[in-house]
C-alpha cells in the first residue's frame, strides 16, 4: 500500500547495466549555471544539479536508477538534469559554495531547487553518496516528493 501517493515501482523496473557514465569533463562556470537553472525555469521544470564522476559506484547507479523508464519518465516531465563532473575532486568544486554548500568530497551530491532558485535540499545534498545502498523506490520518491507543482 502506498500511503504518499507516489508513484510505485514493480517487478518491471530494473537498473538496468552496463550502468551510464553521465559525466563528460565539461568545466562548468556560475554563469554556464545560472543560465541553466534560467532556461529549465523558463521551461517550467525545475533544475537538479548533479555533482559526480564515473569512477563512483554510487553517481552512476543513481544516474542508472534515473534511466529507469518509469522515473525517467517522471524526471522529464518534471526536471532537467546537469551532471557536473568533478573527476577526483579537481574540478567544478567551487561551484557547490555559490550555493551555500561546503565544497566537501563524497558523491553524488544533488542540488535541487523550485522554480525561483532557491535550493531545496540544502540540508541533505549528501544524502545520496550511499546511493547502492538505497532501492530505486526510495530514490524514485525522493525526486517525487522534492517536485514542486
Amino acid at each position: 500500500m502506498n500511503i504518499h501517493g507516489n508513484i510505485m515501482l514493480n517487478e518491471n523496473d530494473k537498473l538496468m547495466t552496463p550502468l551510464p557514465l553521465p559525466y563528460d569533463g565539461t568545466v562548468y562556470s556560475v554563469e554556464s549555471l545560472n543560465k541553466f537553472l534560467n532556461e529549465t525555469i523558463s521551461d517550467n521544470k525545475q533544475p537538479i544539479l548533479m555533482f559526480g564522476a564515473n569512477w563512483c559506484p554510487d553517481c552512476r547507479i543513481f544516474a542508472g536508477t534515473m534511466n529507469i523508464p518509469k522515473i525517467k519518465s517522471y524526471i522529464k516531465e518534471n526536471f532537467n538534469v546537469l551532471y557536473i563532473d568533478v573527476k577526483r575532486y579537481e574540478i567544478n568544486m567551487n561551484l557547490m559554495e555559490e550555493y551555500g554548500i561546503p565544497a566537501a568530497e563524497g558523491i553524488p551530491r544533488l542540488l535541487v531547487f523550485d522554480k525561483e532558485k532557491n535550493l531545496l535540499n540544502d540540508s541533505r545534498t549528501t544524502e545520496w553518496r550511499t546511493a547502492r545502498d538505497r532501492s530505486s523506490q526510495e530514490i524514485f520518491d525522493f525526486f517525487q516528493e522534492i517536485t514542486v507543482n
